[in-house]
């Protein structure tokens, strides 16, 4: 295993080009771990490294990212417990860094593919900086009180896909529209759409993240 800060799992691009290549990174929700999303993220493009990272602290049988802040009344208006989510989005931060150095990645094309608390930390790190992402993908999550005012520079037109389900029972559709709002209101360049489906990934839902990678060249 490669000396990256967070366990990983990484899979070469099936058609491999000249010179650094493009590379998406994996955040699965919680209880799950680092094999959890590897399916959905096969579907996308041949040419893409897959980073998958596995979160740092045990749930269960799987792993979470950060413990739930339910003070303000419960799992529906829950927040990511503070110390636990800088603590997470900081060993996310590094494990790209020392990712691209390792496998040679292109740092101008790095994507994020969430899920969960995963797309909450996802969104959560596109807004710290903008910069460091071609695109993010967020299903089914939400963001995070903590960077829900952030309006940082370079925010413009970047490709953001967030997916809600309308019979999600555990992030309510309401709290992933409001931050497709917000990106938007942002000038981001957003994709949102509510599928008939509870707390997972559908056939169409699964299309729609395919076609949108697909498109991003033409996004350039």
């Amino acid at each position: 295993m490669t000396a990256l800060p967070l366990e990983h799992v990484h899979v070469d691009p099936e058609t491999p080009t000249e010179g650094p290549e493009p590379a998406v990174v994996v955040l699965h929700g919680r209880g799950a771990n680092e094999q959890d999303l590897l399916p959905i993220a096969r579907e996308i493009p041949e040419t893409y490294h897959i980073i998958s990272l596995r979160a740092p602290d045990r749930l269960q049988g799987g792993y979470t990212w950060y413990e739930l802040d339910l003070s303000a009344g419960g799992l529906h208006q829950s927040q990511p417990d503070r110390t636990d989510f800088r603590r997470s989005l900081d060993l996310v931060d590094e494990s790209i860094d020392a990712a691209i150095e390792t496998y040679g990645l292109d740092p101008d094309r790095i994507g994020l593919l969430g899920f969960s608390q995963g797309a909450i930390t996802s969104l959560s790190l596109l807004l710290e900086s903008p910069v460091d992402y071609q695109w993010v993908a967020a299903l089914h999550g939400y963001l995070p009180a903590s960077h829900r005012e952030l309006a940082p520079e370079g925010i413009a037109d970047k490709p953001v896909f967030i997916a809600a389900g309308s019979a999600d029972q555990i992030i309510p559709e309401a709290r992933t529209e409001a931050a497709a709002e917000r990106f938007d209101a942002l000038g981001a360049a957003v994709e949102y759409t509510a599928y008939e489906a509870p707390h997972g990934v559908g056939g169409e839902e699964l299309a729609d993240l395919v076609d949108f990678v697909d498109r991003l060249d033409d996004r350039q």
